[in-house]
């Protein structure tokens, strides 16, 4: 089973300063003139170097981080870093809990998703929703085509079975599966806090996420 492990960070966490950025970084930084875009590429490259900070704490050797393989999701201010130390495919998507028509699921699930949405009830619709959505982003993001190809072409299967999540105690880590129609088959696990819905999927099948301790 693959360990893989994960951060949140949100914008209150960035230092004020970029005195923690490379040169080169400093330089992409400053070719971003959009304010928006400043702050979340700031907020992604922190919660980055934080989650593999708080990695070489582990008892693993210097060549590991090597081996190091990293996705970062961000949405409404808060960004999600997941990484695993070995070879394995990994992806993760951050996705915001919001009322989708059901022209929206029509347009990009497929009949089998449909049919799971219709019989959710209105309250657990939008969570639903969200969870496709982002298992679908995670899984395409492992395929050649990538986030072009057709959101038909991969076909989410979540479960409600509650696991628990390493050092985090009680947590809400539910595990999942993608199927590609090109043979693939990724598994992966989602929780939602709050308005924020988190899928992360990998392959080999990953174990439950472990949470960063990313204190000083």
């Amino acid at each position: 089973m693959t360990d893989v492990y994960w951060l949140e960070q949100t914008e209150v966490n960035v230092p004020l300063e970029d005195d923690w950025l490379s040169e080169s970084e400093t330089a992409c930084l400053g070719g971003l003139t959009d304010r928006k875009g400043r702050a979340e590429w700031r907020l992604g490259r922190w919660t980055i170097k934080r989650a593999v900070a708080a990695c070489q704490k582990l008892p693993l050797g210097a060549d590991a981080l090597k081996h190091v393989r990293i996705s970062i999701s961000h949405r409404a201010g808060t960004a999600v870093c997941s990484l695993v130390m070995s070879d394995a495919a990994l992806a993760c998507n951050l996705e915001l809990i919001e009322p989708r028509s059901f022209a929206f699921t029509a347009d990009y699930f497929t009949t089998e998703e449909q049919v799971l949405v219709s019989r959710s009830s209105a309250a657990d619709r939008p969570r639903l929703i969200a969870l496709i959505w982002s298992a679908k982003a995670s899984a395409l993001k492992l395929v050649p085509t990538g986030l072009r190809a057709d959101t038909h072409s991969v076909a989410v299967s979540p479960t409600e079975v509650v696991r628990r999540c390493g050092q985090c105690g009680i947590d809400t880590w539910r595990p999942l599966e993608v199927r590609h129609t090109g043979g693939q088959s990724f598994h992966g696990w989602w929780r939602h806090t709050g308005i924020l819905l988190l899928t992360l999927v990998a392959q080999p099948p990953p174990g439950a996420p472990i949470l960063l301790d990313d204190r000083a």
